[in-house]
């Protein structure tokens, strides 16, 4: 075993390994099956079986072993791996990972063991967790998330970007000296304010830990910053509604509530509310000048926390956030259980998407805008999760930016991203480039556009992500460990690190 995870993690440091999966539970046959269900790819395979009654045993045997996906053209560099690591006479070629739907397997003298579609071995796979969800969470958003990870014709996360990552806007600002103060404000159960005071650290601000207890004994005062972020968490609990305690804490406090008010009136300062912070700020909109059309968030459609990668688009506003971005579709970290966007009535939600408000909207794979679960994993209309003030100088959004803006944390990315990923740009865009340039004056959408286009979508294929297919970059790889909860009900906790099918090319090149 010692020399089995020596070798292993040699292959790794050498960049041979596509996929890896132990076996154990449910022996080879499950092994093979959950890595084609990752990597939403097909699979045709040769045992060293030469009857039936061989390859049942060598298909559903427990004992240690496992399997790995590298290139074909590699095959050789990773045998001697193994060979050296006094390995070699257990290492074997299975077979190949195919861009069909199907999982073959057939014995060594070619006479089939098994050929059926993975959409079906996948179905029967997560049978027990659907049915399970159905009786936990609401059955209507079970059913659409199955239909959905059983689609063949699922093509995965993709992404595609109105800019380009690695510019790093705030560049000739930073080299100035000036580093604006922002406020990284918190209140009792906020847990996201470390990784918001690093991406505005790194984006060139100055932030400042505040939490709200500071602002009541008058330890600091929002007048000597330029920018407050709300961050999120579970604030109180959210016993009282998610980030409404938070808020009433300001609301019913007449020195909190007027030091708010003369913030949010300032020309020149900026505020960003995620996730709690979004639904604080969203119970605050009556001191926050063109935040009237805001809705307050209430309970996900499915009735479950949602721990998950969802897709956004980024939708042209004034926000002063997402100027050069608008068009952009990319992953995002998702974590909330009150994130549907309620609206006082059918003409508000109206007037706010017709008045260029919205910011973010869910899509799903296809880039359309999604309205079914789990593409949309809250249920709010017309795929709403983020919205800004009519000035741009507000903007609130349910997912996790803060959580994704480096390349390494996303749980997939196009292999063209470098050290940041595709949501730094909002914060080195957010006023980094605003405060320090000095508003002027209306802002409006004077920003610049971005780069254009990157080339459509950068990446297709898959991988696996709490039961939720995620996507490659086009080769069809075989996925990774197969996780807690299977398709369903691990909500966020399913395995998998494969890579995706489907893509360019057809099967052949990447060996089992």
């Amino acid at each position: 075993m010692r020399a089995f995870v020596g070798a292993v993690i040699e292959l790794r440091r050498e960049e041979l390994i596509l996929a890896y999966h132990d076996r154990s539970d449910g022996g080879l046959f499950a092994t093979l099956a959950e890595m084609a269900f990752a990597g939403h790819c097909g699979l045709d395979i040769t045992l060293a079986a030469g009857d039936h009654a061989a390859a049942v045993a060598e298909l559903f045997a427990e004992e240690l072993g496992a399997v790995l996906q590298v290139e074909t053209l590699r095959l050789a560099e990773v045998r001697a791996v193994f060979a050296a690591a006094g390995l070699g006479s257990v290492v074997r070629d299975l077979g190949t990972a195919e861009a069909f739907d199907r999982i073959v397997i057939s014995d060594r003298h070619g006479k089939s063991v098994l050929d059926a579609t993975r959409t079906d071995l996948r179905s029967a796979w997560s049978e027990t967790s659907y049915r399970l969800q159905r009786l936990r969470d609401n059955p209507v958003c079970a059913h659409e998330e199955r239909e959905q990870v059983t689609d063949p014709r699922n093509p995965g996360l993709f992404a595609t970007l109105s800019y380009d990552p690695a510019e790093d806007i705030a560049a000739p600002y930073v080299q100035r000296g000036a580093r604006p103060e922002i406020a990284i404000l918190r209140e009792q159960g906020v847990n996201s304010q470390l990784e918001m005071a690093a991406a505005f650290d790194r984006a060139g601000f100055r932030p400042a830990d505040v939490h709200m207890t500071d602002l009541i004994a008058g330890r600091t005062r929002l007048d000597r910053f330029k920018g407050v972020v709300a961050c999120g968490g579970f604030s109180y609990g959210d016993v009282l509604g998610a980030g409404e305690g938070w808020a009433k804490s300001i609301l019913f406090n007449a020195a909190l509530r007027e030091q708010f008010a003369a913030f949010f009136a300032r020309s020149d300062s900026f505020a960003l509310g995620v996730c709690n912070g979004c639904q604080m700020l969203s119970a605050l909109k009556s001191l926050i000048p063109g935040a009237g059309h805001w809705p307050r968030f209430v309970r996900n459609r499915s009735e479950q926390f949602e721990g998950r990668v969802g897709l956004v688009e980024i939708l042209p506003t004034p926000s002063i956030f997402f100027g050069g971005m608008a068009g952009s579709v990319l992953p995002i970290a998702v974590a909330h259980g009150e994130g549907r966007a309620e609206f006082v009535d059918d003409a508000a939600e109206r007037d706010c998407t017709h008045g260029g408000l919205v910011s973010l909207r869910w899509v799903d794979n296809h880039g359309k805008v999604a309205l079914t679960y789990p593409s949309n994993p809250n249920g709010s209309p017309a795929g709403i999760t983020g919205l800004t003030t009519t000035d741009g100088r507000a903007t609130i959004l349910m997912p996790h930016p803060e959580r994704v803006y480096r390349t390494v944390q996303n749980s997939w990315h196009p292999e063209t991203w470098g050290e940041d990923g595709g949501w730094m740009r909002m914060f080195r865009k957010a006023g980094r480039v605003w405060v320090t340039r000095g508003r002027g004056g209306r802002r409006g959408r004077e920003e610049r556009g971005g780069r254009g286009g990157r080339g459509g979508r950068e990446g297709r294929g898959g991988r696996e992500e709490g039961g939720r297919r995620v996507a490659g970059e086009g080769k069809p790889r075989a996925g990774g460990a197969g996780g807690a909860g299977g398709a369903y009900g691990g909500r966020g906790r399913g395995a998998g690190v494969g890579g995706g099918g489907g893509g360019r090319g057809g099967g052949g090149p990447w060996r089992l």
